[in-house]
C-alpha cells in the first residue's frame, strides 16, 4: 500500500482518480490547490503526487514540480503529472522540471491502476542506486570502520547482529518496544557515529522497500527550549511562529534508524517523552492532541557514565534501562593495537589525493609515532593530523612533525610510555636512534629477555600479539625467535 496525493481542482476527476486509487488498497489523500498540497507534504511522507499542471490562475503544476525536486528537502517520491491539454511543450517542461512521468486526459482508471506499482517500483530502484552510492562513499570516508584489532572486529560483530533483526510489521498492534534499543559507549572521537551509520545501512541491505531514512539527532547541539518540537514536530499555531504544521525528526525517522548522539545530554524534563516514545513508538506533536506512532530503530550513543548520570539525578534510570538492551562498547583508538597506522596510511593516501598531491604515506618514523601516541581526541584527531600532514609535507612520507607529533622515543629506563613494563628496561647510548631502531631494538631485548614466548613480549611491551608478530616479520627477527625459542626448550 502506498501514500499517495492527488492534486487537482476539478471535482468529478478528483474524485473518480481518489476512488479508482483507493481501489488498488492505496491510502490516498486529496487538495484542490498547492497552498493544500504544500502543508500535507510538510505533514505526510506521500509515495506518490499525482498533479494537475492547470489548477488556477495563481497555481501553475509545473512551477510546484519544480519546487518539491529543490530544496534541503526535496521530495524522493514519485511525481506524475495530469493534464487535459496536452503538449509536446508541457510535457518537455514537466519532465525537465522533475514529473516521472506524464498523463493526459481523459485518464484511462484502468491503466492508471497498473501505472501505480511500476512508479513505485521505479522508486523503490532509485532509492537502492542512491543507497547503494552513499554506501560505497561511506567505504572510503569513514577511516574509523578500518581496523582488524579484536577489540574493534567484536563490536562491528555485535553491530552488524544486532542491525540483522528486522522492525516489527506496520500494524496497530506492536511498536518499537518490540526491537530492544543499541546503546553505544565509547570515548569522543571513537567512532560511535561510524558505528550508528554501519547498524543502519546493514540493516538498509536487507529492506525490502526502498530506502530506510537515517536521522542523526546531536541532542547537546539542540537548545533545551526547542528539544520536543525538533524531536515530535509541532501543529499549526502550537507556538507563535508555529506558521506551519512540521513533522519532528522521529517521524522522519519512520520506517528507519534514529540516532540520538550523546542522550546523555537529553534535558531530563523530555526524558518521559522519550522513553514513552521509545517504549511504544506513540507520541503526540506540539499542540496537538492526535496520537501519532511510528517505527524506528533507536540506537543512542554517548560518551559519559550513564549510571553516573543517574546517581547524580540527571538520567532518568527507567530510561537506562530501556535504552541499554543492547550495549556496545567502542574501544579506543590506543586500545586498537595497529589499526592506527592502517587508518593513518589510508587518511594519507585519500588526502594526498584530493589535494592533488603525489601519493603520501608513513615514514618508519611517523609509523612509530603513530603507534606510541595515545590520541586522546581518537580517530578524528589521527584524521585530522592525517589531512595536516597530506597537505604539507614535503616528500612522500609523512614524518612525526608532518603529523605534529613528536618522535617515538624509550623513556628514560628505555620502555616507551605506553608500555607499561615495569620488570624490563633497556639502556640506548650513543646519541639519537630512528624510530625504527628503538622499536626494532625494543623488540629483541623483550623477546630475549622471556625467551622467546612471543606473547609474554607483546604484554612486556604493551603491544597487541599480532602486531608484534607483524613486526617480528618486518624486522626479519624470526631467526632470532627461533633460536631463543629452541633455547628455551633446552
Amino acid at each position: 500500500m502506498a501514500k499517495i496525493l492527488v492534486i487537482e481542482d476539478d471535482v468529478t476527476t478528483r474524485f473518480a482518480v481518489v476512488k479508482a486509487l483507493r481501489k488498488g488498497g492505496h491510502d490516498v489523500s486529496e487538495a484542490t490547490d498547492i497552498g493544500d498540497a504544500r502543508e500535507q507534504v510538510a505533514e505526510t511522507a506521500f509515495d506518490l503526487i499525482l498533479t494537475d499542471l492547470r489548477l488556477s490562475v495563481d497555481d501553475d503544476g509545473i512551477e510546484y514540480i519544480r519546487e518539491l525536486r529543490e530544496g534541503a528537502e526535496a521530495f524522493d517520491g514519485v511525481v506524475v503529472a495530469m493534464t487535459g491539454n496536452a503538449s509536446i511543450e508541457s510535457a518537455v517542461r514537466a519532465m525537465k522540471n522533475g514529473a516521472d512521468d506524464y498523463l493526459t486526459k481523459p485518464l484511462l482508471f484502468e491503466e492508471l491502476a497498473l501505472s501505480v506499482p511500476r512508479w513505485l517500483e521505479q522508486r523503490r530502484l532509485r532509492q537502492r542506486v542512491r543507497l547503494y552510492e552513499r554506501l560505497e562513499r561511506s567505504r572510503t570516508e569513514d577511516f574509523a570502520a578500518l581496523g582488524n584489532s579484536p577489540e574493534w572486529l567484536a563490536a562491528l560483530d555485535m553491530a552488524t547482529r544486532l542491525a540483522r533483526i528486522p522492525l516489527p510489521p506496520a500494524s496497530e498492534s506492536v511498536g518499537p518496544s518490540t526491537l530492544p534499543c543499541i546503546l553505544l559507549l565509547g570515548e569522543t572521537g571513537a567512532g560511535k557515529g561510524v558505528l550508528a551509520r554501519h547498524i543502519h545501512a546493514e540493516a538498509a541491505r536487507l529492506a525490502t522497500e526502498g530506502e530506510p531514512p537515517f536521522v542523526h539527532v546531536n541532542c547537546s547541539a539542540l537548545p533545551a527550549t526547542l528539544v520536543e518540537g525538533e524531536l515530535f514536530g509541532h501543529e499549526r499555531g502550537a507556538f507563535t511562529d508555529a506558521r506551519d504544521a512540521r513533522p519532528g525528526l522521529f517521524e522522519m525517522a519512520d520506517g528507519g534508524t534514529i540516532f540520538l548522539d550523546e542522550v546523555s545530554e537529553m534535558p531530563l524534563e523530555l526524558q518521559s517523552k522519550l522513553l514513552l516514545v521509545v517504549e511504544s513508538g506513540r507520541f503526540r506533536r506540539v499542540g496537538g492532541t492526535k496520537e501519532r506512532r511510528v517505527r524506528v530503530r533507536v540506537v543512542a550513543a554517548s560518551n559519559q557514565d550513564l549510571a553516573q548520570r543517574v546517581a547524580e539525578g540527571r538520567f532518568r534510570r527507567d530510561l537506562l534501562y530501556r535504552l541499554n538492551a543492547f550495549t556496545v562498547r567502542i574501544p579506543a583508538l590506543r586500545e586498537r593495537g595497529n589499526d592506527a597506522a592502517l587508518i593513518a596510511e589510508a587518511s594519507l593516501d585519500r588526502f594526498g589525493r584530493q589535494f592533488g598531491r603525489q601519493p603520501v604515506s608513513l615514514s618508519d618514523a611517523g609509523r612509530a609515532a603513530v603507534l606510541s601516541h595515545d590520541w586522546p581526541g581518537n580517530v578524528r584527531e589521527l584524521v585530522n593530523a592525517c589531512q595536516r600532514a597530506a597537505m604539507l609535507c614535503a616528500g612522500g612520507e609523512a614524518g612525526p612533525a608532518d603529523l605534529g607529533l613528536a618522535p617515538a622515543r624509550a623513556s628514560a629506563q628505555g620502555v616507551p610510555a605506553r608500555a607499561g613494563a615495569g620488570a624490563l628496561t633497556f639502556d640506548f647510548v650513543g646519541g639519537v636512534h630512528r624510530a625504527a631502531d628503538v622499536e626494532k631494538e625494543l623488540i629483541v631485548q623483550a623477546l630475549r629477555f622471556t625467551r622467546g614466548n612471543v606473547s609474554r613480549a607483546a604484554r612486556l611491551i604493551g603491544m597487541q600479539r599480532s602486531s608484534l608478530r607483524y613486526r617480528i616479520e618486518r624486522y626479519r627477527l624470526a631467526d632470532l625467535v627461533k633460536k631463543d625459542e629452541e633455547a628455551a626448550r633446552t
